[in-house]
């Protein structure tokens, strides 16, 4: 089954569906208010993101403490840092990465 690409005003979302019609009616249900720019068929079965582009390196990556962090801070991104600060010793540009990385990465 193909992917569909569908980027909206608000969102990229990926999907496999047999038509872009069908990707476009997947997109329009979940997500009604949002304005689809366009619907791209991917040319391969899978969905690759450059972590460069997501900003991570071998300094900074996602992480079960950060995940924790958010958790225990219940999605509060500054408390989350805080707590990544105090419990790593990470400065606050580090900590601010690590947890910005990782709600990024869907927490």
């Amino acid at each position: 089954m193909p992917l569909y690409e569908i980027e909206t005003n608000a969102h990229i979302m990926i999907t496999a569906t047999e038509t872009p019609e069908e990707a476009q009616a997947l997109a329009v249900e979940q997500y009604p208010s949002d304005e689809i720019i366009r619907i791209t068929k991917r040319p391969k079965q899978m969905w690759v993101i450059s972590k460069s582009f997501l900003g991570l390196n071998s300094q900074v990556e996602p992480c079960e403490q950060a995940r924790d962090c958010l958790a225990r801070a219940a999605g509060d991104k500054l408390h989350a840092i805080r707590l990544y600060m105090h419990e790593t010793g990470s400065d606050l540009h580090e900590a601010q990465r690590a947890i910005e990385t990782n709600m990024s990465l869907g927490w």
